[in-house]
Parts: C-alpha cells; structure tokens; sequence
C-alpha cells in the first residue's frame, strides 16, 4: 500500500531529495538549490510518496508568502516569479500526480517543469518556452551554422560586430569577480526591476557562484571596451550543458549583447559542449540566432483572475526592452 508523507524539516527534505531527484541537469541538483534557501528561507512542504513495489513520488514545494501559493523548492523569486527552470516532479503516471497534489494544502503555482507526469504532451500547459543552441547539429563548426542565416541577415550582423570589434573590443574568461561587475551593469540597466534589486536574490545567486566555482563548473564571459566591462554574463557547465545564467549589459554600447552571444556559441563549438542553454523568454534575438525552441510547462490551480491581478505569478516574462535579465533576453540584443 502507497504511503503519503509531509517532510518540513530542511535536513530530512534534502534526504529525500537526494535520494528520488534525478540528477539530470544542474537544477536538479539540492546544492544549488540549496543557495536560493539560504537566502529566501522559505518554509519547505515535500509530500514524498512510497510504497515497496510502487515508483516513489516527490513534489517539493516552498510556500511563498507575497504570492499567497506554493511554488516549485526553493520559491526563489522575483516580483512573485520563480526563476529556476527544468523543475521536475516525480512520480508514476497512473495517477501518482493527483495523490501527491492531494495532499498540497493551497493553492499551488509550479512554473518552468519539463514535463508534468501523467499528462499527455498535447495536453500540457505551455509556460514558456526556453531556447537552445546544438553544437553537434552544425559539427561544432560555426561556418555551417552561419549557413542557417540568409546572406542579407549574416551580412547586417558581421557588420554590427565588426563595428564594435573596431572599436578595441578585448574579452576575459572565467575571472569569478567579475560577478560584481554583472551586477552593477545589471542594476544601472534596470534599476528596480533588476532581479538583484532584491538583496536575497543576489545573494542567492553570490553562493551559487561560489558553488560553481568550487566545483569547476563556473563560466564568465567578460566583454571590454576601452578596458571597460561593456557586457559580462555569468554561465556554468554541468554534463555537456552550458548554460547561461545571467547577465548585464552596458546600455552605453548598443549592439554588445549580440556580441556576447556569438562569443557563447563559439566557445561551446570549441569545447565541444552538447548544448547551450539560454534560458526562457520568447524575445527576437532568439529566433534571429536560429535557436532551437524547448518549451516548459505550468501547473497551477490559482484562477486567471489572481495571476491577472498579481496576486501570484504572472505566466509570462516582461518585454524585451523591460526584462530585469539581460542574460536570458539581452535586451539590446
């Protein structure tokens, strides 16, 4: 017979949570979450399901004050939005769902999931959609990826790098203290709607640089002009995955975040990365770059209306020109 628990304290949640989650991407990995928890402190509620024949089940979720609903673990977030993306639920697909959301006392909103078990893919509710770039696609070869644009589109962007590049454009990899420097251009840029407006954020992600950096996964791609930061994004490696997690850009230097970018797609074709990560948000950069789209998925039982009044989680991301993260929508991009 199925048993279905509640855990809430944080050491017996990590327990679990290294026992059922796989570890498939560096999302599903406690220790980075674990540097969003430290910060935001929210009150965790896994309900874990087992039985000795049948598959365990995990929802693990964070109640989220402001919002009045539970998020995906740890409820990092920013104006009410979580931001930490490929979340995952595990369960079988015969009804293990409904069991664990049963015992979910409130309203609940989970962004971002990379699937939601027990639900047929058509059926699904699309959040947003995320964005790749395959180096094995082109033979880690940048020349044959070029060839995916029209000659009019890759002419106009080797021009508009070229201008730049004319203008002493210099680049600095993997110097963990240019966090700092992200984080200034990022709050220069957008001020209060900057995610590290908010103190517990920046320092979430703070200890999460430390983490990648202690374990080798760290990536920071610096852009200077004039010996200047004009552009730094901050990303990590983690099983063939590059993934760029975040960013800012001068807004003195139009045309730097496409820059950037290209440096990314030539380091994954150089090291040979099986893919690169940029993140959700549906902004015309991505679909300039020829990114491949991957959507991620909503559950949630919050009426329309709640979201619309943003009472909880909005569904959708601000407008490019709007976005707190330039690492995800490079907004001069």
């Amino acid at each position: 017979m199925k048993s279905i628990r509640v855990v809430s304290d944080l050491a017996q949640c990590r327990a679990v949570w290294d026992r059922l989650m796989p570890r498939e991407c560096l999302t599903d990995l406690w220790e980075v979450r674990a540097c969003f928890q430290e910060h935001f402190r929210r009150r965790p509620h896994f309900v874990v399901a087992e039985s000795p024949q049948g598959t365990p089940g995990l929802l693990p979720l964070s109640w989220i004050e402001e919002s009045d609903c539970f998020g995906f673990f740890p409820g990092e977030t920013w104006q009410g939005k979580t931001w930490l993306e490929q979340n995952k639920i595990v369960c079988d697909r015969n009804g293990g769902l409904r069991d664990l959301l049963a015992h979910c006392p409130d309203s609940y909103h989970l962004r971002y999931l990379s699937g939601v078990p027990g639900v047929a893919a058509g059926e699904q509710r699309e959040d947003e959609v995320g964005y790749l770039f395959q180096p094995p696609r082109y033979g880690y070869d940048l020349a044959n990826y070029w060839r995916e644009f029209s000659h009019k589109s890759a002419k106009n962007l080797r021009r508009e790098v070229a201008a730049l590049e004319k203008a002493g454009v210099s680049y600095r990899h993997d110097e963990p203290r240019d966090f700092d420097w992200m984080v200034e251009l990022n709050l220069e840029r957008f001020g209060e709607r900057s995610y590290f407006h908010d103190q517990r954020f920046k320092e979430g992600f703070r200890s999460l640089v430390r983490l990648l950096c202690e374990k080798g996964w760290l990536r920071v791609t610096t852009v200077l002009i004039d010996r200047e930061p004009a552009a730094v994004d901050v990303g990590c490696v983690y099983r063939g995955a590059y993934t760029l997690l975040a960013g800012g850009t001068s807004g003195k230097v139009p045309g730097v975040a496409k820059l950037i970018n290209l440096q990314h797609l030539g380091r994954a074709c150089r090291e040979r990365f099986d893919q690169v990560d940029f993140l959700c948000g549906d902004f015309n950069w991505k679909k300039l770059f020829h990114l491949t789209p991957r959507p991620l998925y909503l559950l949630t039982n919050v009426p329309a209306d709640r979201v619309r009044e943003n009472k909880t989680p909005e569904t959708t991301r601000p407008n490019a020109a709007a976005d707190p993260f330039p690492a995800r929508e490079h907004a001069s991009a």
